[in-house]
C-alpha cells in the first residue's frame, strides 16, 4: 500500500527472514564470524542463542549464502520437533540421501558414509538445527552421537545449534553434561544498541530501494528503541505500521506522534490476542 508513495521497490519490514535484509550490528556480525569460523575451522559444536525476535534465523539464512555450497554441504532443520528416529530422517531428506532401510543403525550408517564420502572429495558438512530450544534430550543426544564421527584430526560433521535463552537452560542439564562439553564455541546475539536503530531502519529501506525521501525524527527513532529494546522484529512491527500512517497522512517524515500510535495499535493487538487465547 505505502510502497508506491515511498518508492520502494519492496515493503521493508516484512517479518519473514529475509537475509538481504540482515544488518550486521557489531553483535550480529560476531555470531555470523563466529558461524564461519566454527563451520570452515571444522569445530563440531556451535551454539547460538538470543531472544524471540533477535533475527537468528535471518542470520542462519545468511550463513548458507556465505558458506561455498560446492565444497561445504549444509542441512538446514527449522522443526526440531523430531523424535531421535525422526531426526536422523530429516538429516538423511535435507542432503538427499536415500538410505535403504529406516531403522536408526541404516539411517546413522548413511550419514556416516556420506560424511566419509565429503571428507575423501575434501568437502566439509554443517548441519544446522534452529530453534534448538525445542529438542527433546533424546534427540540431543542422537545429535550428540552424530559429533561422533571424526577422524583422529577433525570433525566430519559441524554442528550449529540456535536457539532462544532456554537452549543454555537445557544444555546445562545434567544428563547432558556430555554434549555441553562438546560446544567448541557460544555467542548470544543481542539486540540492537540504542544507537544503531536508526542505521538498522536506514539500511533495511535502502535495501528495498529507498531513495531517502521518507525520515525518520531523532524522537521517533528513541521511542522506537524505548518499546523495542533493540530487538530487531518489534523494530519490523513498529516501523511498518508508522510507514503506513505516514502514507496516510501523506507525510514523508515519521515523528513520535506516528510511533506512538503504532506502539498503542500493537498493545491492543497484543491485549485481544491475550483475551482469545
Amino acid at each position: 500500500m505505502y510502497k508506491e508513495f515511498y518508492g520502494l521497490r519492496e515493503y521493508p519490514f516484512n517479518m519473514t527472514p529475509d537475509p538481504q535484509f540482515l544488518f550486521l550490528s557489531r553483535n550480529h556480525r560476531v555470531a555470523l564470524d563466529v558461524l564461519l569460523f566454527g563451520i570452515r575451522e571444522r569445530k563440531g559444536f556451535v551454539a547460538i542463542t538470543g531472544e524471540v525476535g533477535a533475527g537468528k534465523t535471518t542470520l542462519c539464512r545468511a550463513l548458507l549464502n556465505s558458506l561455498d555450497s560446492a565444497t561445504i554441504k549444509t542441512a538446514l532443520i527449522l522443526n526440531p520437533m523430531l523424535s531421535d528416529s525422526q531426526i536422523l530422517r530429516a538429516i538423511c531428506d535435507e542432503f538427499r540421501l536415500q538410505p535403504a532401510k529406516t531403522t536408526k543403525k541404516d539411517l546413522y550408517d548413511t550419514i556416516n558414509a556420506f560424511l566419509l564420502r565429503e571428507l575423501a572429495a575434501n568437502h566439509n558438512v554443517a548441519l544446522i538445527v534452529d530453534e534448538a530450544q525445542n529438542l527433546k534430550p533424546s534427540v540431543l543426544e542422537q545429535i550428540r552421537l552424530l559429533s561422533n564421527l571424526e577422524t583422529e584430526k577433525e570433525k566430519l560433521l559441524q554442528i550449529v545449534l540456535v536457539g532462544q535463552p532456554e537452549l543454555g537452560e537445557l544444555l546445562a542439564r545434567e544428563n547432558l553434561r556430555q554434549l555441553k562439553q562438546r560446544i567448541a564455541l557460544r555467542h548470544h546475539v543481542a539486540p540492537l544498541a540504542q544507537e544503531e536503530v536508526g542505521e538498522y531502519i536506514h539500511h533495511r529501506l535502502q535495501v528495498a530501494g529507498g531513495d531517502g525521501r521518507v525520515q525518520w525524527t531523532p524522537d521517533a527513532q528513541s521511542l522506537i528503541y524505548e518499546y523495542s529494546r533493540g530487538v530487531p522484529r518489534l523494530i519490523n512491527v513498529l516501523c511498518d505500521k508508522a510507514l503506513l500512517a505516514g502514507y496516510v497522512a501523506e507525510a514523508f517524515v515519521i515523528d513520535a506522534p506516528m510511533i506512538q500510535r503504532a506502539i498503542d495499535d500493537t498493545e491492543c493487538r497484543q491485549a485481544v490476542e491475550a483475551m482469545a487465547s
